[in-house]
């Protein structure tokens, strides 16, 4: 689980694509925010409950700010970025904790910042009805009007227009292209193909989210680092492909093992499958 979540968020704390998510979901591709302007924040903050302290992490989190000086930078903002690969109804008050501990950190500096927190969900499925503190918790009528509600940013990546993808010109773009495209496209392959910048990180990002290893498979396969998304979804379909014809021949090899009461050896033998193949069928039965 550990290795999962530090995956699902490598692409993400590059100062290009970090820069890229907000221009593209917050000021919809207008490029306000340039990456020189980001620097690393903290990701974990801990609170106390039942007398013990306990540690929350965001996903990726950075600085917005802004150079007055050759040291000096000031804090514009506070920009987090939170995965979500299923619905989760406690988001909102998931949020509220995270930017709580980050509205607490500023009273021990001199300037005084929003924190921005964005709720990527990369599932199928629609996100389901918390999206805001009144729809978490439930609250009597007459304690409404001094219950503050609070509503997270949540962004439905599958869902996005598709007008959305050209907000996007990071590698974050192949991302949100495989993912809006995809859903209505079973048989996508972009028409014009961007270059990976980040190849091993956006593999292994679709692998997480997609749960499909044949993503990671690539990595460490022949024909060496693909060079965009085409090449990847030939290479995925081919494997799929090729384990699609071993899974048949595997269940050729047992049927013939029980029909006929013989050895993996002799089956394969009716089923005149060469030397150099055999050893693999083997360590697979």
């Amino acid at each position: 689980m550990a290795e999962k979540d530090i995956v699902e968020k490598t692409l993400e704390s590059y100062n290009d694509v970090f820069a890229d998510i907000v221009n593209g979901l917050l000021f919809h591709g207008e490029q306000l925010l340039q990456e020189q302007a980001l620097i690393d924040a903290q990701t974990f903050s801990m609170y106390k409950t039942d007398g013990k302290l306990h540690q929350q992490d965001r996903d990726v989190s950075k600085y917005w700010v802004e150079q007055t000086g050759e040291q000096i930078n000031v804090r514009i903002s506070f920009l987090g970025i939170e995965n979500q690969s299923s619905y989760d109804q406690d988001m909102p008050l998931r949020v509220i904790g995270y930017d709580g501990a980050a509205y607490r950190a500023e009273l021990g500096g001199k300037t005084r910042y929003p924190v921005i927190t964005m709720v990527l969900y990369f599932g199928n499925e629609p996100w389901g009805k918390n999206r805001t503190l009144f729809d978490t918790v439930k609250i009597p009528e007459k304690f409404k009007p001094y219950v503050n509600d609070y509503r997270i940013n949540l962004f439905e990546i599958a869902r996005l227009p598709k007008e959305a993808i050209d907000y996007f010109h990071s590698d974050f773009k192949i991302v949100v292209d495989y993912f809006v495209s995809k859903r209505d496209n079973p048989e996508y392959r972009p028409k014009d193909p961007q270059k990976f910048n980040h190849v091993d990180e956006v593999l292994k990002m679709l692998s997480v989210f997609t749960h499909d290893t044949r993503f990671l498979d690539i990595l460490t396969g022949e024909g060496g680092k693909p060079e965009n998304m085409c090449e990847v979804l030939d290479r995925v379909e081919e494997k799929g492909r090729k384990e699609g014809i071993d899974q048949a021949r595997l269940e050729d090899i047992r049927a013939v093992m029980e029909r006929y009461k013989v050895t993996a050896q002799e089956a394969m033998d009716v089923l005149k499958i060469s030397e150099e193949e055999r050893l693999y069928y083997i360590a697979k039965l």
